[in-house]
């Protein structure tokens, strides 16, 4: 990554030393703690935005994994570590929260030396990391509390990355090509890594500090603390996925607010289960939370993407079998199924995508390798099934809401799919609905 600074950077500050405690001269056996654990992944999602982070709340900082912020098939951060005093922290827990929508993670540090000497003792500084996802922004919150009973001086810093890969290229399609990334310093608080794709689009990441770091570099943040006893600090830091960098996403307590509040307004005219059987009533509710994580506002209604990581996007099948799962507990959410589906029905001929007139459509991508045509799924109509099952959707749905203004809406739809079921879905006029590829490329998704 090439890097051209602009923002004028103060000298490295150095960070004070603190009288060398006694703990390690005292305790022979004493076994420095500087290792860190295995890190399982977890995941955070706001529209077509998702992220996976490690228990930390890092991204690439453990090897395995799709870490990263992802936005639109194209990961727009692929590395995320915060270090104290260049030392990975040591885990204390970390949380989901049972709605999906805030992930915490409490750290400590580890044991620190200055030349060569402890100086400060692992367990004394507790980090709070909070994120969560809104309106194509990453959240970052650290919350820094001094438990030691002196005063201390202590760096730390966030490196970050971002390889702008397209989702195919993180699952291992490797190209022959790709365009270019830069990353600058845009003021002493702000820094912003670009890609120009191949496909003549420019996308970016702007990563905001606040405070401004003591040091900001084109991929690295760094604080220097001091902290009384007792004492605490908050930094903040916001990841805008959007390209406007002149655009100031709204303050971490607000956002986070607002998006609680949507999540509750998205939810109050949906039916809950309760039963005597409190296990069961965990499943349910960690099954509904899990559901409203998928579901995304799209301009044609509410739709269940297909899961995360990789198929964080629309698909005919998954959502379809999802309303047709869902029609007695939330019959809304197959209306913007079959609006969304009917909004994308082939009207052409392309043996590439597998499109034919009336097909209903199987996946849609947004990234850089669909735009070249690279993979076929921008619009990708490779699915037997999703069809009839469109069809029957919109006749339970009727069936069960008596909304025939949705009906009489996408009556068009229902015949286009109805003359391909028996068209060319049976070629062979037998009653069933046969499929073959027609485009055999066996890089195809599922």
């Amino acid at each position: 990554m090439s890097a051209d600074t602009t923002a004028t950077t103060a000298r490295r500050p150095r960070v004070k030393a603190s009288r060398t405690d006694d703990w390690a001269e005292t305790d022979k056996f004493y076994i420095p703690v500087t290792v860190p654990v295995t890190r399982p992944r977890r995941t955070l999602k706001y529209g077509d935005t998702f992220m996976v982070v490690d228990s930390h709340a890092d991204m690439g900082a453990s090897p395995g994994g799709p870490d990263g912020l992802f936005h639109r098939d194209t990961r727009f951060l692929s590395r995320l570590e915060l270090l104290v005093n260049g030392l990975q922290p040591l885990l204390l827990g970390s949380n989901l929260r049972d709605d999906n929508a805030v992930f915490s993670a409490d750290l400590s540090n580890p044991d620190l030396y200055f030349d060569k000497r402890p100086v400060l003792r692992k367990d004394t500084v507790h980090i709070v990391r909070t994120l969560f996802l809104w309106r194509g922004v990453a959240y970052h919150r650290m919350r820094v509390r001094n438990y030691g009973d002196r005063k201390i001086s202590v760096r730390l810093s966030l490196g970050f990355d971002a390889d702008f890969a397209d989702l195919f290229e993180v699952r291992g399609l490797g190209r022959a090509r790709r365009g270019s990334v830069s990353a600058r310093t845009l003021h002493p608080d702000r820094a912003i890594l670009t890609y120009h794709g191949l496909d003549n689009v420019l996308r970016a990441t702007t990563l905001t500090f606040d405070p401004a770091p003591t040091e900001l570099e084109s991929n690295r943040a760094s604080f220097v603390l001091e902290l009384r006893p007792g004492e605490a600090q908050s930094l903040f830091l916001t990841i805008d996925c959007e390209r406007n960098a002149d655009r100031r996403p709204a303050p971490f307590l607000r956002a986070i607010r607002a998006a609680r509040r949507e999540l509750r307004l998205a939810a109050r005219d949906v039916s809950t289960v309760e039963t005597s059987n409190s296990v069961l009533n965990e499943i349910l509710c960690r099954s509904m939370a899990d559901l409203h994580m998928l579901i995304t506002d799209t301009p044609e209604g509410r739709y269940p993407y297909a899961g995360i990581p990789w198929y964080s996007t629309t698909f005919g099948r998954d959502g379809l079998i999802t309303a047709l799962q869902m029609l007695w507990l939330d019959p809304g959410l197959a209306r913007g199924v079959l609006r969304r589906l009917a909004a994308y029905q082939a009207k052409t001929d392309d043996p590439r995508t597998e499109a034919q007139p009336g097909k209903i459509l199987h996946e849609m991508r947004s990234g850089e390798m669909a735009a070249l045509q690279e993979i076929p799924f921008g619009l990708y109509y490779g699915s037997v099934d999703a069809t009839p099952l469109f069809v029957l959707l919109a006749g339970l749905y009727a069936e069960r809401t008596g909304d025939e203004a949705l009906l009489r809406e996408l009556w068009p739809s229902v015949e286009a799919a109805l003359r391909w079921i028996d068209g060319p879905g049976d070629p062979d006029g037998d009653g069933f609905v046969e499929y073959h590829r027609r485009n055999d490329d066996r890089r195809l998704d599922r």
